[in-house]
């Protein structure tokens, strides 16, 4: 539920600066992020692991406090600001545009994975809703049946057969694996409308998406509250789910291995690591 992109630049005129091109300094992490990821694409996809692999389990407890504190002290009373005070219409509005403003990236990840017909769904998406729908701030193409297929770089390289690795808990950004915190880094990175548009429109970019994250963290405010301040142990819990969640949609929702939420979420499969011996 938490999920920001914190970046710096050097100041105008340093060596260091990013120009209006905007490809000097991030290039080579991009062209070494693609040269890796194209040296796994050689494999098929991974499989998916039925097991929970947390060999940083104290250093992600840790981090799991810190960010429900933050949460705590923060994202929940702000959200909940956010959520009270601005009209749905519009919150709506913001989320539709930070949501339009990533299809380009969407797009990508789906050529990469050589899935020509999400590519071109979503790019007919992208289409409408910018130009029909004012830039994406309205959702004709959802109306028209062209709905959202999501994607990213950690899907791609499990398509292309890199293992999910270790669990990992992200500050501020939350649950994660190995392979998903690296697929945020090259999202990042390789972002088409993040390396195309001006240091202004930027800026406006990364409010839109910021207040999109408010927005969800009210909209399911009663849900996220229960995982991470009513469940006997909040980590074990929100870890368990995002793994479920994750696996179950890198199988196209048509995975066996996906478990109810509201069975007992450590039968069959997962063992309950923290059943007294």
């Amino acid at each position: 539920m938490q999920s920001y992109r914190v970046g710096t630049r050097a100041a105008p005129g340093h060596p260091g600066a990013i120009g209006p091109r905007r490809d000097g300094g991030a290039r080579p992490f991009r062209l070494a992020a693609l040269a890796l990821a194209l040296f796994v694409a050689a494999c098929g996809p991974a499989e998916l692991p039925t097991t929970i692999e947390d060999p940083y389990e104290a250093q992600n407890r840790q981090t799991h406090e810190f960010n429900r504190s933050l949460d705590r002290t923060v994202l929940r009373p702000v959200s909940r600001a956010y959520g009270s005070t601005v009209p749905r219409p519009v919150r709506r509005a913001v989320t539709n545009f930070s949501d339009n403003l990533g299809q380009p990236g969407v797009v990508l990840n789906d050529l990469l994975q050589f899935n020509i017909a999400d590519a071109v769904h979503n790019s007919f998406r992208f289409v409408i809703n910018t130009t029909i729908g004012v830039g994406g701030i309205f959702d004709p193409a959802t109306d028209f049946g062209i709905e959202r297929r999501d994607t990213d770089f950690g899907e791609t390289m499990h398509v292309w057969g890199a293992p999910e690795g270790a669990y990992l808990e992200l500050p501020l950004l939350g649950p994660s694996t190995e392979r998903d915190a690296f697929g945020r880094l090259v999202d990042i990175a390789i972002d088409p409308l993040g390396n195309l548009l001006p240091r202004t429109e930027e800026g406006a970019i990364r409010v839109a998406r910021i207040l999109a994250r408010f927005d969800d963290r009210y909209t399911y405010s009663e849900f996220v509250d229960e995982i991470l301040y009513q469940s006997a142990d909040s980590y074990a819990q929100s870890r368990l789910l995002y793994l479920q969640n994750r696996r179950f949609n890198l199988q196209g929702g048509r995975s066996e291995q996906y478990l109810d939420p509201y069975e007992d979420p450590y039968a069959d499969t997962y063992a309950d690591p923290y059943a007294a011996q």
